[in-house]
């Protein structure tokens, strides 16, 4: 992989005509170990996120030795990151021979559910295996409530009373048992996690069951940028969401038993960024080589505004318009269909042209493992670069603001 200190230099090296992925190893480390040292627990890595190899390997580097893990290609691709690393399949809802690969191939020793169905495929896996329902731990995912970009309970999750009756299952069985919940992606107040957590205890409290551990799950908000023409929305960085986190997990008394994290978005946005090319410039719509499809579904939703640095190509010699002016852009992907335009507009100096670059900052969650290959295209060009997206100077653009009028 070619190294580059900024996302600039690759673009004016390379002129790439395909999107281009500017890896930041040492922030994602960076990133990655602050977590680690804030949460009051262990830390597990959400591959869903992104699991490409580079990231997986340089967060073993990084000292993270758990994994998050949905399906076997996850499991597979930890593995061969790490043969030793530890996963959690926390999946709630489960095809039976996954738990079957899961438990015999990957030594999965620890699961989610929601539901008593799922109850059910575990134990006539466990049962076929002749294994100790002892040695495996069971999270029993709950509902929860509050305010987040992406909610989750909406799909998994057991209500309270649900839950009691899933604990004393489970426990009866034989199982080791544990609580989990998962308040959304991208929180946006901490107060999100002590409804959890307040829920937790009044599970806890009617199960009557010594509990092995909790699971916060995920949901720790990244750093993206802000509307210009709006008051900002108040993202708690991470160092206060802990600190309230953890006198929320004090004050339920949580704090003495094992506590497992989840994180996302919060490692792996910063590691990434993504440098397109402007196709053709038709008045104010921007024609680019990346969209909906590939790694532009967060800007898509517009429920996330991300950072972006105008690149300018040098061989273009005259331009119309003031540079200091910022704009709004209608922004068109790369395939042939028709829906494939984002729902926001990016806001760019009003002087971009056909030829032009946009560095789009901070898109390393969710990015690389929801692109696809409708079309035939699939971005999988690599650079490393050195120097993190806001050292190189302040974003002149923003990446998905508020509508416009087409």
């Amino acid at each position: 992989m070619q190294r580059f200190a900024t996302g600039t230099e690759a673009a004016l090296a390379l002129r790439p005509d395909h999107p281009l992925y500017c890896f930041r190893p040492e922030v994602l480390k960076e990133d990655a170990r602050q977590f680690m040292a804030l949460f009051p627990g262990e830390t597990a890595y959400a591959v869903k996120t992104n699991g490409e190899p580079m990231v997986l390997k340089t967060l073993v580097e990084a000292g993270v030795r758990i994994f998050d893990v949905a399906s076997p290609g996850e499991f597979a691709a930890v593995r061969e990151a790490s043969p030793d690393a530890e996963m959690l399949y926390m999946h709630p809802v489960k095809a039976q021979s996954d738990i079957r690969l899961a438990l015999e191939t990957y030594g999965i020793r620890v699961m989610s559910l929601d539901h008593e169905d799922e109850i059910a495929k575990v134990l006539r896996i466990v049962r076929a295996m002749d294994l100790d329902p002892a040695s495996i731990t069971i999270f029993v995912r709950l509902q929860t409530k509050g305010h987040a970009m992406y909610e989750l309970s909406k799909k998994f999750g057991a209500a309270p009373g649900h839950a009691v009756e899933l604990v004393q299952r489970l426990d009866k069985i034989g199982f080791r048992v544990g609580l989990c919940f998962h308040v959304g992606s991208q929180v946006e107040e901490a107060e999100s996690y002590e409804l959890a957590l307040k829920s937790a205890d009044w599970v806890r409290n009617r199960a009557g069951v010594e509990l092995v551990g909790l699971d916060v799950g995920g949901g720790f908000p990244a750093t993206y940028g802000s509307s210009p023409n709006r008051k900002p929305v108040h993202v708690p960085p991470l160092t206060e969401l802990m600190g309230q986190l953890r006198d929320n997990i004090t004050e339920w008394g949580f704090d003495d038993m094992p506590l497992v994290a989840e994180p996302g978005r919060v490692v792996v946005a910063r590691a990434f960024s993504l440098i397109v090319r402007v196709l053709l410039r038709k008045g104010k719509r921007l024609y680019i080589n990346d969209g909906i499809w590939a790694s532009l579904s967060d800007s898509w939703t517009g429920k996330i505004t991300l950072p972006a640095r105008f690149i300018p190509d040098p061989a273009r010699k005259t331009r119309k318009g003031d540079a200091e002016n910022i704009v709004a852009f209608r922004v068109c992907g790369a395939t042939c269909d028709s829906v494939d335009i984002l729902s926001r507009p990016f806001w760019l100096p009003e002087t971009v042209e056909t030829g032009d670059w946009i560095e789009i900052g901070h898109i390393g969650a969710y990015s690389l493992s929801l692109r696809t290959r409708f079309n035939g295209f699939y971005p999988d060009d690599f650079v490393e670069v050195t120097t993190p997206f806001g050292d190189e100077g302040a974003p002149d653009g923003f990446a998905s603001l508020e509508t416009m009028a087409d």
